[in-house]
């Protein structure tokens, strides 16, 4: 990679994680993708990081000026329409379109054990035999049919079969815009017994707080409901080896 300098900062490399944001509210989100930044940022002192949505306006813009050729860290679950064809567009608009772009934070190998642990601990924390319950995967899909629609549901099955090697007793996915639709999956999983429910969404947005716990009321389903798995303590450092992997 290129060494770039950042404005004032005198950093030696440069990345921005970038995520989707919430269009309605684009705020909150921003802020968690700079305090994001921060925590990679802390563990590369040579880097120069920022984070930015694709919802705020003018935001990525923002993070881009004053770094020469930054890397772009997707803070996505899949490699969708989002990473494939919006990112790029909005680049190439801002005039950086011959930077690069990394694999999508749901496509890093390290995610797969990054999961585990964290519906481990979830269990632990429930008092849940693993080898008695189910781990439901709450994943978005998607209701689309162009290029890219299919990633999402693609990427929660390939987890869902990795983390079908073990402890649990059963892996399931259910969807929040297709199927199969999170509350259906919900409903049988809550029929069979115990379990527990992981969110695979990189931020907390308005599927998180609103989508999930809806549909999974509607199924009566009373397990534990874990943080989404961008909010996992570990995921800056898996995005700290990606991008010294990189750079």
């Amino acid at each position: 990679m290129t060494p770039t300098h950042d404005a004032g900062g005198g950093k030696t490399r440069s990345a921005i994680l970038v995520a989707h944001g919430a269009p309605s509210d684009p705020a909150p989100q921003e802020r968690a993708m700079a305090d994001l930044a921060a925590r990679v940022g802390a563990l590369l002192p040579t880097w120069a990081l920022r984070g930015a949505t694709l919802a705020a306006p003018g935001a990525l813009e923002a993070a881009l000026m004053g770094l020469e050729a930054p890397l772009i860290y997707p803070f996505f679950m899949a490699e969708g329409w989002f990473t494939t064809t919006e990112l790029p567009r909005r680049l190439i608009l801002a005039g950086r379109g011959g930077v690069r772009s990394l694999a999508p934070f749901g496509a890093d190998p390290g995610l797969p054990a990054l999961a585990r642990a964290a519906a481990e601990a979830g269990a632990k924390a429930a008092a849940l035999d693993p080898a008695r319950s189910t781990l439901l995967l709450a994943a978005h899909g998607s209701s689309g049919t162009g290029a890219g629609a299919r990633a999402s549901a693609q990427a929660a099955a390939a987890l869902a079969r990795t983390l079908a090697l073990g402890p649990f007793a059963r892996v399931e996915v259910g969807m929040i815009e297709e199927a199969p639709f999170l509350t259906s999956v919900a409903r049988a999983a809550a029929a069979r017994g115990p379990g527990l429910c992981l969110p695979l969404f990189a931020q907390a947005a308005a599927h998180v707080r609103e989508d999930v716990p809806r549909a999974l009321s509607q199924a009566g389903f009373t397990g534990l409901v874990l943080a989404p798995i961008g909010a996992h303590p570990g995921v800056p450092a898996l995005i700290a080896r990606a991008l010294a992997r990189a750079g």
